[in-house]
């Protein structure tokens, strides 16, 4: 499906006119399309739950008008059926009428899916008497594209519901896309599988492990001796000098493409030490050149 993350200039632009924030919210059955939708609510914006994507131009053209929503979101789903394949259409549209417009993919494991069908006993929308397997695999087909078009993917395979409010409110409560890469950093632990959703994910277990310092092992690294130790290693600041250096050049070019949500996930073993300080390094990164970010140490309470 073929994305334009930017509109196509305006060669004399009007710099009174307004143009609402249209967010898409689509993603897989069962990934937590609708408490997306909630939340995004909760925040001020115009909820439409399963428009037909032929609507969506007729949608932005009422909310253009004075006294319109400023945010909208719109959620489009394999509910739609035969109106789904009109979805490439419809953003077509939105582009050459110069709408910005962002697409927040749900996503999930196949294994949480089918867990969360058999506790609330319904069933999927493309599924064959009721064969959830199946109507996942044609609905992941069905997707794929838009996926790739996504400017936000948040698996929430071990998201609690609270946890989704949160990311939601992180990545669209704050100052509106244009103002900056909204940029996510994560610790993870291996042994706890990495997290599916990031843009960059680090391999930090080349470093020196602080777990195997007796006295370093119940500690963290948010801990100043745990700093310090993994700091101090002589291939640490040569690590970060050249990340950083590759963080130069690859971030503005997100920027200048329009995306609007970076996700790096840095991971050691067990996610308590190394990739914690290597994450707020990163955070600092980020901080210092004035782009908005978020720190999550997912296993840190982890045995």
């Amino acid at each position: 499906m073929p994305r334009a993350v930017h509109p196509v200039p305006d060669p004399e632009p009007d710099e009174t006119q307004t143009t609402p924030a249209f967010t898409l919210i689509t993603g897989v059955s069962g990934a937590g399309r609708s408490e997306a939708a909630h939340s995004l609510e909760d925040l001020g914006y115009f909820v439409v739950d399963n428009l037909p994507p032929a609507l969506l131009l007729k949608m932005a053209e009422l909310a253009s008008r004075p006294g319109g929503p400023a945010r909208v979101a719109i959620v489009v789903d394999a509910r739609g059926g035969v109106f789904f394949g009109e979805l490439s259409k419809a953003l077509e549209e939105l582009d050459r009428e110069r709408i910005e417009y962002r697409i927040l993919y749900l996503d999930a494991a196949d294994d949480d899916l089918v867990n969360r069908y058999e506790a609330t006993r319904r069933r999927h929308p493309l599924a064959p008497a009721d064969r959830v397997v199946e109507g996942i695999r044609k609905e992941r087909l069905m997707m794929e594209s838009l996926r790739g078009d996504a400017d936000l993917i948040i698996d929430t395979s071990d998201l609690t519901p609270h946890e989704l409010r949160e990311r939601i409110r992180e990545a669209f409560a704050e100052s509106p896309p244009e103002h900056g890469l909204k940029v996510s950093v994560i610790s993870f632990g291996f042994k706890y599988g990495a997290p599916r959703d990031a843009d960059l994910a680090l391999d930090v277990r080349f470093l020196p492990n602080p777990y195997w310092v007796e006295e370093l092992r119940p500690l963290t690294g948010v801990d100043e001796q745990v700093r310090t130790y993994v700091q101090g290693q002589p291939q640490y600041r040569a690590f970060v000098e050249r990340l950083e250096a590759l963080l130069d050049v690859i971030v503005p070019g997100y920027v200048d493409e329009g995306k609007s949500y970076l996700t790096i996930a840095v991971g050691c073993t067990g996610g308590r030490h190394r990739s914690i300080v290597v994450a707020e390094e990163l955070a600092r990164y980020f901080r210092e050149r004035g782009q908005p970010v978020a720190v999550e140490h997912r296993d840190v309470d982890r045995d």
